[in-house]
């Protein structure tokens, strides 16, 4: 909770920073049209002066300018504040396990929950585990379910896996031996902090994954919880 507090006021600071840049522009443009215009008018032809009517376009083009740069930098406060918003209402995630498509933590005891999903017509599905090396560490044969998978942390052959990042991704073949699909394998991974942005709310998961609020399908109580 700490830290989505941290990541509101950073994000209030960047976004007052940016306002404060985009009116330091605002008034450098107009130092700027002032002297150009000063410049034009010293240095017109007086046998052919300039039109008055040229000034009052020149003057309300730029006013138009400015009006749309202000308004630019009010939509960009309104969606910093839209953003943090929406990270306070998802700030009482932390904490929460969430169901995601991304790498999981292993501690090395605690098992890990896998929400395969083949395609109803795949016969066969092999379990590929991916270190953070991103190399393969295993690959086994699963059943042709949705139904959820205990990882242990151990090969088929009870050897143990090293603590650290895995990727689980599911391989999917048809009667013939046709690879129908290779997708990651939804995993349960506790939720650190949510942090906003202009792309919307991203949770932090244990490990460092990062994932948007929109890519989680479940969220359960932490195990450990009384």
């Amino acid at each position: 909770m700490v830290n989505a507090i941290s990541g509101q006021t950073s994000g209030t600071a960047t976004a007052a920073g940016q306002a404060a840049d985009s009116a330091a522009m605002i008034s450098s443009d107009f130092q700027t049209f002032l002297l150009m215009l000063t410049t034009q008018m010293q240095n017109q032809d007086p046998l052919n002066p300039i039109e008055s009517s040229d000034y009052a376009v020149q003057l309300a083009t730029f006013s138009g300018v400015e009006q749309q740069v202000k308004s630019n930098q009010i939509l960009e406060s309104l969606s910093a504040q839209m953003g943090l918003l929406g990270m306070a209402q998802f700030a009482s995630w932390v904490g929460m396990e969430a169901r995601a498509a991304a790498p999981v933590l292993y501690d090395g005891a605690t098992p890990v929950t896998l929400s395969p999903n083949p395609p109803q017509s795949a016969s066969r599905a092999v379990l590929v585990t991916v270190n953070a090396l991103g190399q393969e560490a295993e690959r086994r044969n699963v059943a042709v379910s949705s139904d959820p998978i205990t990882w242990t942390g151990t090969t088929s052959t009870g050897a143990a896996f090293m603590p650290g990042k895995y990727s689980f991704y599911l391989e999917s073949y048809d009667a013939n031996g046709t690879l129908l699909s290779n997708e990651m394998v939804e995993t349960y991974s506790t939720i650190t902090e949510a942090r906003g942005g202009v792309g919307g709310t991203a949770l932090v998961l244990a490990g460092g994954a990062t994932v948007g609020t929109d890519a989680v399908t479940a969220l359960r109580a932490p195990r450990n919880a009384p």
